[in-house]
């Protein structure tokens, strides 16, 4: 009777074994391999995509990047062509402008991934028209270097290219790390940093991709501290000032009518010449694919710029 009884534990002990191994398996999580690549977007949608090969991108940094993560492309907006000058085939197709993208074009293309900036008001409004189509949308906010290093970081582990994560982003990093170390004096210079339009100029302060660079570089933005000379362009206020640097970034895609907007609005106020900037030549127009448009894998040097005219050569 007790061998009996010893049996029957036995055995129960067994079945337990058997259940538990059986339930430990159930509970392991997929592999990435059968899931694909799961991250939050800057919506904080949660993505999921498995090697994505026809990719649509709506900014044309945002083209720039995906293709600096060695992935490929079947659809890119104007500015891909016209501002970032990128070398692409003549299979990729234009879905129209930034600003104004075709649902009707991208759709047609079957993209199994669509990239998009949270900051176009234009492109945030299309998130559920993507949602009910069942093409994956996933948006990127990039102003800062910082922001760039993230969105090259996901797109890399994507693709699975993880080396040009390294070549393209912390290789940089490191070059913008030695920049930003080199001895330089220790008094800040003062700057205010304009963009122009069509109607004038605008002063950025710190938070904006140049502003927050100038403060990397240890400057002191006007525009962070004096409220008035951030909301409108208040002349009384800059002159109070009277910053050390003035940095102006030209709209659009014409310098000379960049500079002729300049002279027909601000210029022309006598109080602009009596600024220590203008008299002493230190009023700069800045290069637009260095500072208007995202630098990407040249942010250093668009640092270095900067700091070669605050402080000369390292």
């Amino acid at each position: 009777m007790k061998i009996k009884i010893m049996s029957y534990a036995v055995m129960f002990l067994m079945v337990l074994s058997v259940l538990a191994g059986c339930g430990k398996k159930a509970a392991e999580p997929a592999s990435a391999s059968q899931e694909g690549y799961r991250f939050t977007d800057a919506l904080g949608q949660e993505i999921t995509v498995q090697e994505p090969r026809r990719v649509v991108a709506l900014m044309g940094s945002f083209a720039e990047i995906w293709l600096s993560a060695g992935g490929t492309l079947t659809g890119v907006t104007d500015d891909a062509f016209e501002e970032r000058g990128l070398e692409l085939s003549k299979e990729i197709v234009s879905v129209g402008k930034y600003n104004s993208p075709s649902t009707e074009e991208i759709i047609a293309l079957n993209p199994d991934l669509v990239l998009l900036s949270s900051e176009t008001k234009e492109q945030a409004a299309l998130k559920e028209v993507f949602k009910q189509a069942g093409i994956p949308a996933a948006y990127f906010k990039v102003t800062h270097f910082e922001d760039y290093l993230s969105m090259l970081k996901t797109c890399t582990e994507i693709t699975g290219n993880h080396e040009l994560y390294q070549k393209n982003g912390l290789d940089v990093e490191a070059e913008i790390k030695e920049i930003l170390s080199a001895p330089r004096p220790q008094t800040a210079p003062s700057v205010l940093l304009l963009i122009t339009y069509s109607g004038g100029a605008a002063a950025q302060n710190s938070k904006t991709m140049t502003g927050k660079m100038l403060n990397d570089l240890g400057c002191s933005n006007i525009a962070d501290e004096n409220q008035s000379v951030l909301k409108e362009f208040n002349m009384e206020s800059i002159v109070k000032e009277d910053p050390d640097y003035i940095f102006v970034i030209p709209m659009g895609n014409d310098d000379d009518l960049a500079r002729k907007n300049l002279k027909e609005t601000i210029e022309k106020n006598p109080a602009w010449s009596t600024l220590t900037a203008v008299k002493e030549g230190r009023y700069i127009l800045l290069p637009k694919e260095k500072f208007l448009y995202k630098p990407n894998g040249k942010w250093a040097e668009s640092y270095t710029y900067l700091w070669e005219i605050l402080y000369g050569t390292k």
